[in-house]
């Protein structure tokens, strides 16, 4: 049986983006790691690195992907490809 990647959300304070996406990967039961990045100086160099130096978020990491402003449906989609 194959593993689930690791998840971890990137967010901040206040976004409604990532309010709505945690709710939806909370809805489809999709645990995640999540990291503030107005608290977490590496969590805002790892968003700043991935998105050309903006502090985009939500960004989500899954295993070696990371996709900026994904859908809930996204995430799903590369952690459950069979759902």
């Amino acid at each position: 049986m194959p593993t689930t990647p690791e998840i971890t959300l990137y967010w901040r304070p206040g976004c409604g983006f990532c309010a709505a996406l945690q709710h939806g990967l909370d809805a489809a039961g999709v645990e995640y790691r999540g990291v503030n990045i107005w608290e977490d100086p590496d969590g805002a160099a790892f968003v700043r690195s991935a998105n050309d130096g903006n502090e985009l978020v939500p960004t989500v990491q899954v295993g070696d992907e990371v996709l900026s402003n994904p859908s809930a449906r996204q995430v799903v989609a590369l952690v459950r490809p069979d759902a």
